[in-house]
C-alpha cells in the first residue's frame, strides 16, 4: 500500500517522532511504500518548555520525511491537505497527542478523508496530562475527522469512548523502542558515564515534567534503608519545568552524594549507556497513559518500577519483570529494598526476555492495518 504517516519526525526530536520513524521503517519492511508528513513549525517557542525542538542526530536512513506542516497557519493546513489528498494514498495514519495540534491535524485529516483516503489515528492521549480550557472541543474536532483509532493503553480507550462510542477502535500496546542500538555490558556503560563500578543504580529517564513524579522518587531515595545499601539515582532528561525545586529537594534531603544529574536531552547514541548502567528503571508517575520509557527498558532488558496509574501496570507484570507500586515514596522505597535485598535483577531480566515478545513490531502493524477491514470503514468507502 501507499501509506502516509502524519506527525513529528526528524529533525524534530522526542518519543513521538522516534515512534513515527520506527513505524515507517516497520511498514516499509513489510513491503509498503511509506512517507511521513511532519512539521516545519511545530510549537511556538513561548509554549515550548525545553531548550530545543530539534535533534542533532543524523536523519534516519531510507525514510521519506516531508517537513511542511505549520501547526498555527490555517492556509498551510488547506494547501497541504489538498496537496496530499491528490496523491491518493491507500491509508493515512495520524498521531494525536495534544489538543493544540487538533486544528492543524484535524483539517488535514478532514481533507484527506473527503478525498477517499481512510484515516486512522494513533491516539497517545485523548485527555492531556496538563489540561486547558477548550481541550474537549479541539479533541472532538480531530476525532470527527478519523475513521478508526488505535490506542496504546486501555485508559486511553476509555477516554476515547467518551468522545467516539461507535467508530472502530483497537488496543495495541506501545511497541518496543528498539532503535537505540544493542545493549552493552553494565560495567562498560558505567565507565562511559563515569559511575561507580560497585554501586546500585536506579534510573529516572526522560523529560522532567511534574506528572512524572521525580519528587516522589527523590523522597524515596531518602529512605535510610536505601542509603545503607548504597543505592544511587541517575536522573537523565531535560527539565520541562522549574529545575530549582528538584535541586532544592535534593539539597534538603541531603542526597547530593547519591544523585547523579544529567539535566539535558539524551541524544540517541547515549541512550544505551544510561539504561545498561542501571539495575532498574523507575517511573513513579502521578498520571499516565502509556510510556515509551518502559519500552526502551524492555529493549535493553532492564527491570522496571512503575506506579499503578493509567496503562503502566498493563505492561509491567508485578513481581515478574518489576514492580507496580502505590504513588508514594514509602511504596517505591519498599519495592527497591525488596529488589536489592532479594537480588531480583537476574530473575526479572530472564522474564523480560519472554515478556517483551508481546511488544514486537509485527503485532503492532498487524493491529493497525487490521483496522482497514473494519466494517464501518468499508461501509464509508463503498457509499
Amino acid at each position: 500500500m501507499q501509506i502516509l504517516i502524519v506527525g513529528p519526525a526528524h529533525p524534530l526530536r522526542g518519543g513521538i517522532a522516534a515512534l513515527n520513524e520506527r513505524l515507517a521503517a516497520a511498514l516499509q519492511s513489510e513491503g509498503h511504500t511509506v512517507e511521513i508528513l511532519s512539521f516545519a513549525y511545530q510549537y511556538p517557542d513561548f509554549l515550548f518548555p525545553g531548550t530545543s525542538q530539534f535533534s542533532n542526530d543524523e536523519p534516519p536512513a531510507n525514510l521519506h520525511i516531508h517537513t511542511e506542516l505549520h501547526s498555527l497557519h490555517p492556509l498551510n493546513w488547506w494547501r497541504i491537505g489538498k496537496k496530499y489528498a491528490a496523491q491518493k494514498y491507500d491509508l493515512a495514519v495520524f498521531r494525536f497527542w495534544l489538543p493544540l495540534m487538533a486544528p492543524c491535524l484535524g483539517t488535514v485529516a478532514h481533507i484527506l478523508r473527503r478525498s477517499g483516503v481512510p484515516v486512522i489515528a494513533i491516539t497517545d492521549n485523548i485527555i492531556p496530562h496538563e489540561k486547558r480550557m477548550g481541550d474537549a472541543a479541539l479533541t472532538r474536532y480531530f476525532l470527527q475527522a478519523c475513521d478508526a483509532f488505535l490506542v496504546m493503553s486501555k485508559s486511553v480507550m476509555d477516554d476515547l469512548r467518551r468522545f467516539e462510542p461507535v467508530k472502530p477502535a483497537i488496543y495495541a500496546p506501545h511497541p518496543l523502542y528498539d532503535s537505540y542500538g544493542e545493549a552493552i555490558d553494565k560495567q562498560q556503560a558505567r565507565r562511559q558515564l563515569g559511575l561507580q563500578a560497585d554501586a546500585h543504580y536506579v534510573l529516572f529517564f526522560g523529560l522532567i515534567r511534574a506528572y512524572k513524579g521525580l519528587d516522589i522518587l527523590l523522597a524515596a531515595m531518602a529512605d535510610r534503608r536505601l542509603q545503607a545499601r548504597n543505592v544511587q539515582l541517575i536522573i537523565a532528561g531535560e527539565p520541562y519545568e522549574d529545575l530549582a525545586k528538584y535541586q532544592q529537594q535534593i539539597a534538603q534531603l541531603q542526597l547530593e552524594s547519591r544523585v547523579r544529574t544529567h539535566w539535558h536531552f539524551v541524544p540517541q547514541e547515549e541512550v544505551a549507556a544510561y539504561f545498561c548502567a542501571a539495575d532498574i528503571v523507575a517511573q513513579p508517575y502521578k498520571t499516565a497513559t502509556q510510556s515509551g520509557v518502559t519500552q526502551i527498558a524492555y529493549h535493553f532488558n532492564r527491570p522496571i518500577l512503575v506506579t499503578d496509574v493509567g496503562g503502566l501496570s498493563e505492561i509491567v507484570p508485578h513481581g515478574k519483570v518489576g514492580y507496580v507500586t502505590a504513588i508514594s515514596p514509602q511504596a517505591v522505597a519498599d519495592a527497591l529494598v525488596d529488589f536489592y535485598d532479594n537480588m531480583r535483577e537476574q530473575q526479572f531480566v530472564e522474564n523480560i526476555a519472554e515478556e517483551k515478545k508481546k511488544y514486537e513490531w509485527p503485532y503492532f502493524t498487524a493491529q493497525l492495518l487490521g483496522l482497514l477491514s473494519a466494517q464501518k470503514i468499508d461501509e464509508r468507502l463503498d457509499s
